[in-house]
Formats: C-alpha cells, sequence, structure tokens
C-alpha cells in the first residue's frame, strides 16, 4: 500500500515538521510506502507530483489550516488536526488497511473536509473567519494609514470635521487608502466563502460583501459593515457549496465552477440582502437615531454608556455610524459635547488592542502583533477599524472588553465636559486643537484604554503550545518572509565544518573562520554548521532553569560568540517570560535574538537529572538546546535550524543515543544527523 500524506499547522514550523516526522517513521514501522508533503512557512516542500498521487491509496492531511483538495477526487481521504498527526500517526495509516476511510469526492471536497474537521475538534466555522480576516488585514492597514498620513499632514479643521483640500497631493493619498477601505468588507466575505467552497464561491463572496457594504441597495445610509460581510461570505460558500452538491448531467459539470455556481450564488446572496436583511437593519437605525435623540438632556451618562458602546461595537459599521452621525448632527447645531465622548470612544478600540498585544504577547500570534502594532498607530489617528481584526477572530472576548473600555472614557468625557468641534476622533483631534477640555479628554482615553487592555488581558487564552512553538513568537524583528530551504542564509561567520573537527583542524584555521566579517553569509545544511565541540556540555549543573541558563550563556561568553551576557540572558529570560521553551519529551530550545551575539551558535548540553523547565507535558528537560542569533540577522536561516530539531528530536531512539553519549566527539557525531 502506498500512502501519501500533508502535514502543516497555522505558522508552519514545529508541528508541521513533528507530524511529517511521525507520520514517515509510522509508515516504516508498519512496512507501507508514504510521500510527506510539507507546507510550512518557508512554502512547499516535497510536493507531490501528478503519478504520486495517482498511484497512491489514500491520502491524510493532518492540518489545522485549510488545504485544498481538489487535487485528491477519487481517492479515500483522511482529514485530521496536525497534534493527531503527532500522537496518533499509526492509528490514522491502520485506519486505511481496515477500510474506514471514505472515498473523495472532488465536488464534495468541502463538505468531506468539514466533516472531519469537526470530528478532528477544529471549529469549521472559526476556520472559515480566520480564512477571510487574514485576506482583509493587508486592506485595513493600507487604508487606515494612508488615511491617518493625509489627515495629520494635509487635513484642515472645518466645522464639518477634518477636511483635506480638493486637488492636493494629500487628497490623492486620502483617496488611496479610501480605496483600499471600499475593499475591505468584500475582501473579508469573499475569502470567507472561498475557505468553505473554494474557487467558486469567491465571486459571490466579493459580490455579497460589497452589497453588504453598501447601504444603498436596501435604502440605508450606514450600510451592513464588517458583520455584514461575515454574514455574507458564510451565506455566500454555503449557497455555493449547496449547488456544489447538486448531481448535474455531465454535459453541464465542466461551466458549474466557472458560471452556474457563481452566478446562481450571487443572485441568491444578493437578493436576500436587498430584499430580507437590507430594509430590517435601515429600520433599527432609523428607530436609533430617534431614541438617542431623544434621551439628550435627560441622562448624559446613560447617552455616554449607550453612544461608546455604539461605536466599539461593530467599529465603522452600521450601529457605529448611527452613533457618529449623531454627534456629528449634534455639531452643526452647536452642541459640541456629544462628539466629545464619540471621539474617546472611536480610539479606544485599536488602542486597547495594540496594548494588550504589547502586555500579553503569549496570548496573541505573531501575525497578531503585528497588527497590534498598526491598530495602536490607527487609533491614534482616530480609526476604529484597526481592531476589527482581533473583533472578528475573538467576538465574545474582544468586543465586551472594547465596548467596556469604550463607555468607561465616553462617561468620564460627557462628565468632563469634553467636546470635539469636529467629526472626528483620536488623539490626533486634540492634538490638532480641536477639543474642550483636553486634559479630561486625555484622561478619558487612558482609563477607558486601559481598563479594555486589562479586560481583554484577562480573557484572552493562552495560546496553545503549537502555536508558541514559532520563530515569529522566538525571533522578534525578524524577516518572516517566506524562502527556499535551501537559499536560506544568516549573516555570520564562515562555518566550522564538520571535517575540520574530524580531521582535527588547526585553532588557528578554526580562529580565521569565527573572525570572518560580519557581511559574510553561511548556509546552514546541518545544526552542526553552527556549532562546534567547545559548545557541548554533557554534565550540565544547574539544579534550577535560571542556573542552566546561566551555565549555556557561560559557555558561548567563552568562545567568544557574545558582546554581552548579561543583555542575551535578558533576551533569553524574556523569551521565557513569554511562554516555557520546554517543547516535552525531556526537552528543552531556548532562544533569544540580540544584539549581543556576534554570531549565530547553538549549544548543546546535557542534564541526565533533569531540570523543571515547566514543559507542557511536564517532563523535566534532558536535551536543552539554546539557540543564539544576531539581533542584524538577515534571511531566515534559524528557521531551518528549528525545523531540523523538530524533526529529529521526534525521534525516540535517537533521543535515547543522545542521553547515553559519554564523549563531545560522540555527541558531535549524532548531532551532524540533524539536518
Amino acid at each position: 500500500m502506498k500512502l501519501l500524506a500533508i502535514t502543516s499547522c497555522p505558522n508552519g514550523i514545529a508541528h508541521t515538521y513533528m507530524a511529517a516526522e511521525n507520520l514517515q517513521k509510522a509508515a516504516d514501522q508498519l512496512g507501507i510506502q508514504m510521500k510527506v508533503e510539507t507546507q510550512g512557512s518557508i512554502g512547499v516542500e516535497n510536493e507531490f507530483t501528478e503519478q504520486d498521487i495517482r498511484e497512491a491509496d489514500g491520502i491524510i492531511i493532518a492540518a489545522d489550516k485549510t488545504v485544498n483538495t481538489s487535487r485528491f477526487g477519487g481517492k479515500r481521504l483522511l482529514v485530521v488536526g496536525v497534534q493527531d498527526g503527532i500522537r496518533k500517526p499509526q492509528e490514522l495509516i491502520k485506519r486505511f488497511s481496515e477500510g474506514e476511510v471514505p472515498v473523495h469526492q472532488a465536488a464534495k471536497s468541502s463538505s468531506a473536509t468539514g466533516k472531519q474537521e469537526r470530528q478532528d475538534k477544529q471549529n469549521p466555522i472559526y476556520r472559515h473567519l480566520m480564512s477571510g480576516v487574514s485576506y482583509m488585514i493587508p486592506f485595513i492597514v493600507v487604508g487606515g494609514l494612508l488615511i491617518a498620513i493625509a489627515l495629520t499632514l494635509g487635513g484642515q479643521k472645518t466645522p464639518g470635521g477634518l477636511v483635506i483640500p480638493d486637488g492636493s497631493f494629500w487628497k490623492t493619498i486620502e483617496q488611496i487608502g479610501a480605496a483600499s477601505f471600499t475593499f475591505m468588507v468584500p475582501i473579508l466575505a469573499g475569502f470567507i466563502a472561498y475557505s468553505i467552497a473554494d474557487r467558486p464561491g469567491i465571486a459571490p463572496g466579493v459580490i455579497g460583501g460589497y452589497i453588504a457594504a453598501t447601504g444603498s441597495f436596501y435604502h440605508s445610509e450606514s450600510g451592513a459593515g464588517f458583520i455584514g460581510g461575515i454574514v455574507a461570505g458564510f451565506l455566500a460558500g454555503y449557497v455555493a457549496l449547496g449547488i456544489k452538491k447538486l448531481k448535474v448531467p455531465r454535459a453541464l459539470q465542466p461551466i458549474m465552477p466557472i458560471i452556474i455556481i457563481p452566478i446562481l450564488s450571487s443572485l441568491v446572496v444578493g437578493l436576500v440582502f436587498v430584499f430580507l436583511i437590507g430594509a430590517p437593519i435601515a429600520h433599527v437605525f432609523e428607530v436609533l437615531t430617534v431614541w438617542l435623540a431623544s434621551m439628550q438632556g435627560t441622562s448624559s451618562v446613560l447617552l455616554a454608556l449607550i453612544l461608546g458602546a455604539m461605536i466599539s461595537f461593530d467599529m465603522g459599521g452600521p450601529v457605529n455610524k448611527v452613533a457618529f452621525l449623531f454627534g456629528s448632527a449634534m455639531i452643526g447645531e452647536g452642541n459640541y459635547e456629544i462628539m466629545g465622548p464619540i471621539a474617546v470612544a472611536i480610539c479606544i478600540p485599536p488602542i486597547s488592542m495594540g496594548l494588550a498585544t504589547f502586555i500579553a504577547k503569549h496570548k496573541f500570534r505573531p501575525a497578531e502583533r503585528e497588527a497590534g502594532k498598526a491598530a495602536f498607530t490607527m487609533g491614534l489617528f482616530g480609526i476604529t477599524e484597526g481592531a476589527i481584526p482581533f473583533a472578528a477572530q475573538d467576538p465574545l472576548r474582544v468586543i465586551p472588553s472594547i465596548m467596556v473600555g469604550s463607555m468607561t472614557g465616553s462617561v468620564i468625557a460627557m462628565l468632563g465636559h469634553v467636546g470635539d468641534r469636529v467629526a472626528h476622533g483620536g488623539p490626533i483631534v486634540g492634538v490638532l486643537g480641536a477639543v474642550d477640555h483636553i486634559i479630561m479628554f486625555f484622561i478619558a482615553i487612558i482609563v477607558g484604554v486601559v481598563v479594555a487592555a486589562l479586560l481583554i488581558t484577562l480573557l484572552k487564552k493562552t495560546l496553545p503550545l503549537e502555536e508558541q512553538l514559532q520563530p515569529e513568537g522566538m525571533f522578534n524583528d525578524q524577516d518572516t518572509s517566506a524562502a527556499p530551504a535551501d537559499h536560506q542564509a544568516v549573516s555570520g561567520n564562515s562555518h566550522v565544518s564538520s571535517s575540520a573537527v574530524h580531521t582535527g583542524a588547526s585553532t588557528g584555521q578554526q580562529d580565521a573562520a569565527q573572525s570572518a566579517s560580519p557581511a559574510e553569509e553561511t548556509r546552514i545544511e546541518q545544526l552542526t554548521d553552527i556549532m562546534d565541540l567547545d559548545l557541548i556540555e554533557l554534565n550540565l549543573q544547574g539544579e534550577s532553569r535560571d542556573q542552566v541558563i546561566d551555565e549555556m550563556i557561560d559557555i558561548l561568553d567563552q568562545q567568544g560568540r557574545l558582546t554581552s551576557a548579561t543583555d542575551f540572558k535578558q533576551a533569553i529570560l524574556d523569551r521565557e517570560h513569554e511562554s516555557t521553551t520546554g517543547i516535552g519529551m525531556n526537552i528543552a530550545i531556548p532562544h533569544g535574538k540580540s544584539q549581543a551575539v556576534q554570531r549565530p551558535a547553538v549549544v548543546f548540553g546535557l542534564k541526565q537529572d533533569g531540570v523543571d523547565w515547566h514543559s507542557m507535558d511536564g517532563t523535566d528537560a534532558r536535551l536543552i538546546f539554546m539557540i543564539a542569533v544576531p539581533r542584524s540577522s538577515q534571511g531566515n536561516a534559524h528557521l531551518k535550524v528549528l525545523q531540523m530539531l523538530s524533526r529529529k528530536l521526534m525521534d525516540e531512539q535517537y533521543r535515547n543515543q543522545l542521553l547515553q553519549v559519554s564523549s563531545r566527539e560522540e555527541a558531535y557525531q549524532l548531532l551532524e544527523q540533524i539536518r
């Protein structure tokens, strides 16, 4: 029997390769021929050929993100989570020999995948939503920052708000940013639908998203915003998926995905929004506007609470727009103290999300932490949409938190008689002199931001280990762009080769290699390219994690790899504070990226009786690898180091061999196998 397998995790680093290694090893033990394709952060490796697929008796997909299954029509297909690939590889393979795996039909790929994902505790709704959000984020960042820059450098105060003069250069920049924002909701909806129904879902999803964001289709001034886009995406995806399941004559099958499915799905989604969803939404908005106006003067605190909640509920969506338009109308009537609390509430969601990603890094993925930086900046310029990616991914925790923060800030602003004379919000309006009672304005923002950020930090769950063990979380300020493995390089000295060690290369030769210019690049094909005998310690003496860290840093320092042991230790401990680097199975991989590191290096240490590293599986660390990387390193060579370690250390026999070595030379020979 010949099987194929695909492994992939959200970050494409450690667990992608752990699953690949364990599946391959299990297949070898069972006498099954297997080829494993990895879809990691550096791209697809060991990709299947048409012949591979044609000859395969079945395919295993062990992945925590969507994998295109269209090429596996007519083959037995088993879709599971990446953890099953790591923990139960033999069980997965035996399911094929026992006839428990159904044949995959191309026309039903999304359905089959969805069923398997549910069985493996992978929420398909969450997965589809994440697909849309990931494609939407660049449009928010580009649009928000361009508009913010244009407002700051080219905006002028007018009774109608911050206005950029027509015909100016900054007006062009603003228009480019606005164009990017117009694609935000359609892209969100389109790629949610794509995740559900594959390519036939894109067109109806994008069209449905555009209709959701354009209220004129159903006589609404505000539209349905990003929440409407989510509804449109799921509606388009499942409608397209339902049409794909229909049995049609063979003659129609070629045009189903390019004509019939997109047209019918687009019509259904569009008509549902125009005739069923749009009108009720418009009526709700009219009622809300009248209700808010009736509250003016009777209960200012209650009004501030409501306005703050509405502004942060959908962040630029229809509910937000009702409150914003109400505040703008009050400016026209000379009442600036309604817009004041709104201006405070506008910036609290994005700034608080940015702050939360700074103070609770272990609860956010690397991409979310990068989005947090952009959100923080957007909040300074009064662009609430910067928080949308976070709300879309985790609405039950994020939206209530930012609502409480915005409500808190709004009430403080209302009690402090904060007024805003322009229809805009955020610290930018205070800097430009458009705010009355400026001190209370900034106090309200600060308190609201802190409240929201603390709530988010308390409610968000710590990420599982597979989402923390990744270079993006391990090494900050790095280039994470994908690149072929055999072209990755890192700045540093030319490597000390294994042949040099075994042939007794002179000290002078090694010193010459280590004194190479930092501009030179080292190709890392195996672990020993960045280590030598002096970076191996077989009898670590430390009795605690921190003592072992100190001991291994001393080894690096003695070998001239560091300019400051103190600075590098801080980098190591900062990483440990984010989450443990004890990955289980008696393994720990402490690591740091610091200006104190002169050349990339790995120290290997043995602690026979083990040391508590707070590992996720509760085992003490006995095999310890410390990775040191210069902050100025270019390329993704350290990704390959982590992948090599992840693969080889899954081999229990290999781990036992390392634990039993009696000399540095013996250890070095084993470490040469990590490549």
